[in-house]
């Protein structure tokens, strides 16, 4: 039995759509490697971070005791999953870096929007 994602990736005509809109990786195109053996390796291409002092600031936001990242980004943008864009907006890598009590987060407009 073949692995389902492996059978998924194959199908490029779906490799645009292979993440949700709200993913990180939505739109980022997909590569093959081929490997001496001839096994073929698909992968999803870097993802670049846009530099922080570009993002257009929405809010400022403090961390209050017991406030996790995903309850923050679902109040302000409306997404839970959107996390990684406040990791973008204040040039982190670790969502836990965003949830220590008192530290001020960005919350900031998408790449490329003024």
């Amino acid at each position: 039995m073949s692995n389902p994602l492996e059978a998924l990736l194959q199908a490029t005509p779906l490799t645009a759509q292979l993440f949700a809109p709200n993913s990180r990786y939505a739109g980022i195109e997909t590569a093959t490697l081929e490997r001496a053996d001839g096994t073929i390796i698909r992968y999803v291409r870097r993802r670049f971070c846009p530099n922080p002092e570009r993002l257009s600031l929405l809010f400022e936001h403090f961390v209050k005791q017991g406030e996790r990242l995903d309850n923050i980004t679902a109040q302000y943008l409306g997404d839970p999953e959107l996390f990684w864009r406040v990791c973008d907006a204040n040039n982190v890598l670790r969502p836990k870096e965003l949830e220590e009590i008192g530290k001020r987060i960005r919350i900031t407009l998408p790449d490329g929007v003024p």
